[in-house]
């Protein structure tokens, strides 16, 4: 039995590694960041502007403007050398001659707005200016030209960090649809066939038909989970799946089964695999073209595994067919480390059974001669049988939903490992 298996000590234990590892999982991968560097800015503001006015609301009145047009026409000179560079060296091969997509490029909304502020300016209060206030927007506009050029007003490590990651313009996040679109989307709704098949054939069980996902935050892919950890073997290889793809007639996607023996020296089978872009990451990193350094390279893979989470949450095609497990490094002195995360996950995915399955579901019994035999809970809806007096429900095995309209799963999707 799935569910009556383990104890009520083993499951108390499973619960408190989880809750410990998901606290641990929640302080390594990177949140998106808020808006807090804007609210302190505008209260920062604020408090300035009502201290001036306190102390000289003549003052306030007078500079106050002329603060605003120094500000405005300096980012507006600025764009305009950005705009020179962009006509006399780029303007065929980038934009197609056209000078509305370069005034597109370098002039921002806000650089924009900056432009009607000083046109407005210039019109109601220009003629009020004196000879040393337009010599103050001059040398003002000035500094700020040869400070934006010499980068001492360029963006921090952090503010391009944002850029990158709220417009997905990080190395992770292309792999991460890389990986989804050009394999996981296509092999995914396909392994449980693939498994069915294999347990037909077999009559080999496999603790679970996910895909386990390995991400080692370091990015060491090996090409044997052996190497890694003895605990965890080869067993064999699914049937193979054959797709015509980019050109390539009948292109093979291939998944192995692993045995996973724990500290109990108990066996469990299941699908495992690392996630291969890591290994892009790993060699980008030793090589200095790239200019990917080693603390690059594990934000990247922090990123990538963030990315790849909130894809295969939101793919219909996805959705329980796959565990993300993520690695740390700092436990690459235990020997058995694998082994023990992979326990985690496949116990893990017994408890989350009974939610799939109404309880009397989980064991679907076939009468042969007699004597009931436990089936598989994710082949209980294919296994045929007698009819039975008493009323019995048909539930079939995940399958594709890409052309259903829409799915009503309620699993929790933020724990870590994230197994969906």
């Amino acid at each position: 039995m799935l569910s009556g298996s383990l104890d009520s000590s083993l499951r108390d234990q499973l619960v408190l590694h989880s809750t410990r590892a998901d606290m641990g999982m929640e302080r390594v991968i990177p949140g998106r960041r808020g808006r807090c560097p804007a609210v302190c800015a505008v209260l920062v503001s604020v408090l300035a502007l009502v201290g001036v006015w306190l102390l000289d609301p003549t003052l306030f009145r007078e500079m106050g403007g002329l603060c605003a047009l120094s500000l405005s026409l300096g980012p507006a000179l600025y764009s305009l050398c950005l705009l020179m560079e962009e006509c006399l060296f780029h303007s065929h091969q980038r934009y197609g001659g056209k000078i509305q997509r370069m005034l597109q490029a370098c002039c921002s909304t806000a650089t924009l707005a900056g432009v009607l502020m000083v046109v407005a300016t210039l019109l109601v209060r220009g003629s009020a200016y004196t000879l040393g206030q337009w010599a103050t927007v001059g040398l003002t506009c000035a500094i700020y030209l040869l400070f934006k050029a010499l980068g001492v007003l360029g963006p921090s490590a952090v503010e391009i960090s944002e850029v990158c990651e709220s417009r997905n313009l990080n190395v992770a996040h292309g792999l991460a649809w890389s990986f989804y679109l050009g394999y996981l989307k296509l092999v995914l709704p396909e392994l449980q066939e693939l498994v069915s098949k294999d347990y037909n054939l077999t009559r080999d069980k496999l603790i679970s038909s996910r895909l386990h996902i390995l991400l080692p935050m370091n990015a060491v892919v090996t090409a044997r989970l052996e190497e890694e950890d003895h605990n965890v073997r080869f067993h064999r290889n699914l049937p193979e799946l054959r797709l015509d793809r980019a050109g390539v007639r009948g292109r093979v996607y291939k998944h192995s089964v692993y045995k996973i023996t724990d500290q109990n020296q108990k066996e469990y089978c299941c699908v495992v695999e690392y996630a291969t872009p890591l290994l892009t990451l790993y060699q980008m990193s030793q090589d200095d073209t790239a200019g990917l350094g080693e603390t690059e390279r594990r934000q990247q893979v922090l990123l990538f595994y963030r990315a790849l989470s909130h894809i295969l949450e939101n793919s219909l095609e996805c959705r329980n067919r796959y565990c993300l497990v993520l690695l740390d490094d700092k436990h690459a002195g235990d020997s058995h480390y694998l082994s023990k995360e992979l326990t985690r996950c496949v116990l893990q995915e017994r408890q989350e059974v009974p939610m799939e399955l109404p309880p009397r579901l989980v064991l679907a019994m076939e009468e042969e001669g007699g004597k009931a035999t436990p089936v598989q809970p994710q082949l209980a809806g294919r296994q045929g049988g007698p009819h039975s007096s008493l009323p019995s429900l048909m539930i079939s095995g995940p399958r594709t939903l890409r052309s259903e309209p829409g799915e009503n799963t309620d699993y929790p999707q933020n724990h870590q490992p994230r197994c969906t």
